[in-house]
């Protein structure tokens, strides 16, 4: 991965967490070596589910525990599985147990909202994790500058189908959940960075909860109406991308259609490297969850002028009309030519992307390894 793509904040928050991490098998650990400040500090983080990405638990998870770990600090990692009641039952229970500091991924906006005043008016400031909660309130918001994700989807289809000699046509956008802030935001970026290449909007749906089933049925539909008739389609993620690709599969036209994604997911990077998926963004989810993290403990230490330097940026609560302190990561385009960036930077490995005789080919032509 280039040194362009994280920049100061990567290297602030890499210089303080990622060092010599021991794993955690359990959601709920605390580490010996280096002991927070506040003996009592304990960071509490709820994450969306594992359905409509995998990064959730395996990334995601994985890299909070590292940080938390070597930072010697007690921290409790839970998954609502796509379920608002228990979203806030898990809250409920962080809270009762004393986290002196909440992370969380929103299911929706008045959901999570209902978590950060809960929070608030205990006294336990709120990181919004990845998804800004609309009129919510949280003290924090670190995430990817997601306009920037969509219009890196946006200008990366363009290329795909400029390559395919369509300079012009139909395009079709697949959107994520029109109750995620992150997908208004992707899709604000693609539609801009589409329609002004010259390109056309012939169908334009959101995906109920990013489900990729229902992606699957209502892009057939989509597809079955407009006769096939799109010469490029803007998926919102790799999950979605994938249910788009299983339809243009069955009626003859994956790999003709050029499709997007994001996450840079295994499945997702195996399609680009097979020709499937036109391309993915990466998103350095080590480098969010490291911000993150030191941002949490900074909170729970009381120590809101080290947490006030690290959130240098802001984003606007358009809800609310008003601007939440920020720490905002690059996101990078990835083709065929770069999936080697992806795992060099360890996120992923080549022994998970290159399975079959196809992708091993595919690898070596393209330097995985």
């Amino acid at each position: 991965m280039s040194k362009k793509l994280f920049g100061a904040v990567v290297g602030l928050a890499a210089a303080s967490l990622l060092m010599t991490a021991c794993s955690s098998s359990d959601t709920s650990s605390s580490a010996s070596s280096a002991p927070a400040t506040n003996a009592n500090a304990k960071v509490g983080v709820i994450l969306p589910d594992a359905s409509t990405s995998a990064r959730w638990e395996t990334a995601d998870r994985k890299f909070l525990e590292e940080a938390f770990n070597s930072a010697g600090v007690q921290f409790d990692i839970q998954n609502a599985n796509g379920d608002k009641a228990k979203f806030a039952t898990i809250a409920d229970q962080m809270l009762a147990s004393g986290v002196t500091s909440l992370m969380i991924v929103n299911l929706d906006s008045p959901s999570g909202a209902a978590v950060i005043k809960k929070a608030t008016d205990q006294g336990v400031p709120v990181i919004d994790y990845d998804r800004l909660t609309l009129g919510g309130g949280a003290s924090y918001y670190v995430s990817f500058d997601n306009v920037a994700v969509g219009t890196k989807i946006g200008e990366g289809l363009v290329t795909c189908m400029t390559n395919n000699g369509n300079t012009t046509g139909p395009v079709a956008l697949l959107n994520g959940s029109p109750t995620d802030n992150n997908a208004t935001l992707f899709k604000q970026g693609y539609e801009t960075a589409i329609k002004d290449a010259g390109y056309t909007i012939a169908a334009d749906q959101s995906v109920p909860d990013w489900d990729n089933t229902k992606a699957g049925t209502i892009f057939e539909q989509m597809y079955t109406k407009a006769k096939g008739d799109f010469i490029g389609v803007a998926a919102a993620n790799d999950g979605l991308g994938g249910a788009v690709i299983a339809v243009l599969g069955r009626n003859g036209q994956a790999g003709k259609i050029p499709v997007t994604g994001q996450d840079a997911t295994d499945e997702g990077l195996q399609r680009v490297l097979l020709g499937t998926q036109c391309m993915t963004v990466y998103k350095a989810i080590k480098a969010e969850a490291a911000s993150a993290a030191e941002l949490a403990i900074a909170l729970s230490n009381g120590d809101t002028a080290a947490a006030d330097a690290l959130a240098t940026g802001s984003t606007s609560d358009s809800q609310a009309g008003t601007s939440v302190k920020s720490v905002l990561l690059v996101p990078q385009s990835i083709f065929p030519e770069n999936v080697k960036d992806v795992v060099a930077d360890g996120f992923t490995t080549a022994a998970k992307i290159c399975t079959t005789a196809k992708l091993k080919a595919a690898c070596t032509k393209y330097g995985v390894q």
